[in-house]
């Protein structure tokens, strides 16, 4: 109830957003307007109240200065969104049915707010079939086994039996797939291994510019098709095709993103897609057709710089440094047997170590997308040295022995529960705890010279079990203060702001600031002192990253 409640910025100043959901399991932000009326139709005034709120959600700053206190709340939630690449999707609810010209205005607002550059969005319309379908489905009135019928045009379908199964191949008019129920809350995907990746994924982008474009009619030789099951699938001779128990297990993105262009495609008749129709009812054998279906690798931005030549050139300088050793360059590669593996190290790997140590950004560095796309410029301009990429291999290494099911550090379980990334955090307060005891808090002490010194005088265990100390004591202070009225502290959200990294650097400085006056304290900050303090030439400026 908390949480809806949260949701709703209606009121005054609420700058035509009634409310804003973040919906974290589909990375997917829902800018909702209501226009709940009796009249029969409803112009075109709410569509351009839409248009309005997407054009102040591209300037968050001024629309949080003016907004209404609950629209001010949950902008901030909408910026960390929009940060971590969540899909925009606005959503008109009304109890009325479009007048003509709104039904025009639709059209038009679709392609503008798909084809932007800033903040590209989806806009649907809710009407009245579509909320009673929703609220039937909300009070489980209704078993989500969708049925559909739909009419093949003649000499464009072929029906046939493989393997004891009844198929059936047609090729189908872009226009009625808009008529496919389930598609906008995915529903029609129940057994899809995924739902919609948003329009900013290349290959969505791709299909809607086939869409918008003069070669929209090849749109059928330019698609691989969409492969649909069911329980039980009856054809006419007319050619209705009658389906029950309808689930699409490969085409969730092209089904997503036609409907995003719905307007456009009912204005081109003349363009079709590739239909499969399976009549699967056992329910093992239809997992097994979604899951092979769904196995295409998908090109990363990774795999796009593994043959990048600074990419290359470091792989040769660190195999020539570190013959025992082997960089991976590419997704999948297998380090050869007869190498060290304390000196194998994976490109990615070494992306996230060189945002978190180099950049002081390890809230960016669960994301590959960032960090060898927007971020790869900064990150690997330099021809990096090889020894300072296997000190940061070494560090992570030792630090990894501490996030293990026996919890060495007795770290919060928060904290365990968030091991894809929040090691990184753990490899940043290792460089803090050099910058910060060097009084060099602005700049980052080399990997190579750190681990050397620390290694040579036996602190490299001691630092790394200090470091993650405070990053844990930094969490719990933070779950501890105060929050606003309605809001639950959020471990994943703190990590990924720029926040816990001042918390972590101020839980460095109490540490070694209440050390001397632990039991045997004194003689350990000194030692310490001497470890972790290194001279200004071994000190760099921070790599840009944001």
């Amino acid at each position: 109830m908390n949480q809806a409640h949260y949701d709703i910025t209606d009121g005054a100043n609420d700058k035509q957003i009634d409310a804003i959901h973040i919906d974290d399991d589909s990375s997917t932000i829902y800018i909702i307007q209501g226009k709940f009326i009796g009249a029969p139709t409803v112009d075109g005034e709410p569509l351009r109240e839409v248009l309005s709120s997407w054009s102040q959600l591209r300037d968050l700053v001024q629309l949080q200065e003016h907004g209404n206190p609950k629209l001010q709340c949950r902008l901030s939630d909408v910026a960390n969104a929009l940060e971590d690449e969540y899909e925009v999707v606005f959503e008109l609810i009304t109890t009325s049915s479009l007048s003509p010209a709104a039904q025009q205005d639709v059209a038009t607002f679709q392609e503008t707010l798909g084809n932007s550059e800033d903040l590209a969005a989806q806009l649907h319309v809710v009407d009245q079939e579509e909320l009673k379908r929703r609220y039937d489905l909300a009070l489980e009135r209704e078993n989500p086994i969708i049925s559909h019928d739909i009419q093949l045009e003649a000499d464009k379908f072929l029906q046939l039996s493989v393997a004891g199964t009844t198929a059936i191949l047609a090729a189908i008019p872009l226009k009625d797939c808009l008529g496919f129920p389930g598609i906008k809350d995915g529903t029609l995907f129940q057994k899809n291994v995924r739902q919609s990746l948003g329009l900013s994924n290349p290959v969505n982008k791709g299909i809607r510019s086939t869409i918008y474009s003069d070669r929209s009619r090849d749109f059928f030789f330019f698609h691989n098709g969409v492969t649909a099951i069911c329980n039980r699938m009856k054809l006419s001779n007319n050619g209705l095709l009658e389906i029950r128990g309808l689930s699409v297990v490969n085409g969730c993105q092209s089904l997503n993103t036609i409907l995003s262009c719905s307007e456009r495609v009912k204005q081109i008749p003349d363009s079709y897609i590739m239909f499969r129709f399976y009549e699967i009812p056992q329910r093992d054998r239809a997992e097994k057709i979604s899951i092979s279906t769904n196995s295409q690798s998908a090109v990363k931005p990774r795999d796009l710089r593994s043959n990048d030549k600074r990419v290359l050139n470091l792989k040769r300088a660190f195999e020539q440094k570190y013959p025992q050793g082997y960089l991976k360059s590419q997704r999948g590669q297998e380090a050869p047997s007869d190498k060290d593996k304390a000196f194998v190290l994976d490109l990615s790997d070494l992306g996230k170590y060189l945002v978190s140590w180099h950049s002081q950004r390890p809230n960016i560095a669960y994301s590959e997308t960032k960090i060898f796309d927007k971020y790869f410029e900064q990150l690997f301009k330099r021809d990096y040295p090889p020894d300072d990429a296997q000190a940061l291999n070494l560090w992570m290494q030792t630090i990894m022995t501490k996030w293990i099911t026996a919890n060495p550090l007795s770290l919060n379980e928060s904290l365990l529960a968030m091991k894809a990334y929040a090691p990184y955090h753990h490899l940043y307060a290792v460089s803090m705890c050099f910058a910060i005891t060097s009084n060099f808090q602005e700049m980052v002490p080399s990997p190579r010279v750190a681990y050397e010194q620390a290694k040579e005088r036996n602190h490299v265990d001691q630092i790394v079990m200090i470091s993650g100390t405070c990053l844990n004591t930094a969490l719990e202070a933070a779950a501890n203060e105060p929050q606003p009225s309605n809001r639950v502290f959020s471990p994943q959200n703190w990590m990924k702001t720029k926040t816990c990294l001042a918390s972590i650097n101020a839980a460095i400085r109490q540490y070694f600031n209440m050390l001397p006056s632990m039991p045997g304290g004194r003689e350990l900050a000194s030692n310490l002192r001497e470890t972790l303090t290194l001279g200004r030439e071994y000190y760099d400026y921070r790599w840009a990253a944001d």
